[in-house]
């Protein structure tokens, strides 16, 4: 019985002659076959899968750390102020009082009087002592009501401060930059010539240009101005209240320019000279000192702004010295002397 002949799938080798034949070349033609041979003895395996980068095997592992740098660093704060206890008093005093004494705080009176001393002048009038008040009123060109108001002296801080010479010191404040400067009439009442000087020590000759008796106000106009002259920055007093803060700016008793701390005391206050010759009202009620020479100076607010004109001071003992009681006419009553219109 004829058998089923059997194939081996093994290769051939290569005749004898075959490699006789090609001398040196045999083995460059037996490795391809042989790496044949391997890929087919290995029948269906696959090549292993390449090496991921180390950061896509570990991501995972780099997300919780960082959700935990992330959290730790949200909690900080908090881990800190459960670790430290809370400070006392004591130690906040201490702290407080260590600063103040390193840097001192500004001081509010001195940045008020900073802001207005630019707009702040003396004024002096020159007039004769012994012209009767007609006379005194038509030298300075002054309407007989006017002198008639103001002729005597009366219970106010300029009203003798003069020497003998017959010169009168007063304050005054420019409200308008091209040299228009509000003051009292009783300064410059019975004035032959009227001088200002200005901040920068220059100095001017100064007319009166408007007068409002019953406010005893004047306004003056310098007929030589700076060139960076400042103009005082006017505030109502509407929202003025007894308590506030002010301070008045002036040369009392000649000597200036000078500023003194004190409160409002009260509004609407009326006030008459000893005489009878001065009768106020409407008036500012404040207790910063001011004497002669004050007179027509402003009353600044601690923001540096101007609600009044210093005019009087009260003198029971007729000492014309402050004793605690001054009055100033409220900037509305100014500004209508100025012309310009209502806050």
């Amino acid at each position: 019985m004829a058998r089923t002949p059997l194939y081996s799938r093994t290769p051939q080798r290569p005749e004898p002659a075959s490699l006789a034949t090609t001398g040196s070349s045999a083995p460059a033609t037996a490795a391809p076959a042989a790496q044949h041979a391997e890929t087919a003895s290995s029948g269906s395996a696959r090549p292993p899968p390449p090496r991921r980068p180390w950061r896509q095997r570990h991501e995972r592992k780099l997300w919780l750390i960082g959700a935990l740098l992330l959290a730790l660093i949200a909690g900080w704060p908090a881990w800190t102020l459960k670790v430290k206890p809370p400070l006392s008093v004591e130690q906040i005093d201490a702290a407080m009082r260590e600063s103040i004494a390193k840097e001192p705080l500004a001081s509010a009176a001195a940045a008020a009087y900073a802001a207005v001393i630019p707009s702040v002048v003396r004024v002096i009038g020159e007039h004769t002592v012994a012209a009767a008040p007609a006379t005194a009123a038509k030298s300075a060109k002054l309407p007989a009501s006017a002198a008639k108001t103001g002729a005597k002296p009366g219970n106010t801080p300029a009203d003798k401060a003069q020497d003998e010479e017959g010169r009168s010191v007063g304050t005054g404040v420019v409200i308008v930059d091209n040299g228009l400067i509000l003051t009292n009439l009783h300064v410059v009442a019975h004035a032959n010539r009227i001088t200002v000087s200005f901040f920068d020590g220059s100095e001017s000759e100064a007319v009166i240009v408007s007068l409002q008796p019953e406010n005893d106000l004047a306004v003056l106009r310098a007929k030589t101005i700076p060139d960076d002259l400042h103009a005082a920055t006017l505030r109502s007093t509407a929202g003025l209240s007894p308590g506030d803060e002010v301070v008045a700016v002036g040369f009392p008793f000649g000597i200036g320019p000078s500023a003194s701390q004190g409160v409002v005391s009260g509004l609407k206050r009326e006030f008459r000279s000893p005489e009878g010759q001065r009768s106020l009202s409407n008036l500012i009620q404040f207790d910063a000192a001011a004497n002669p020479g004050n007179s027509g100076g402003p009353l600044v607010t601690l923001d540096g702004h101007v609600v009044g004109i210093v005019t009087a001071i009260m003198n029971p003992n007729q000492q014309r010295t402050f004793i605690g009681i001054g009055f100033a006419v409220p900037i509305e009553n100014a500004a209508a002397a100025v012309g310009m219109p209502p806050f």
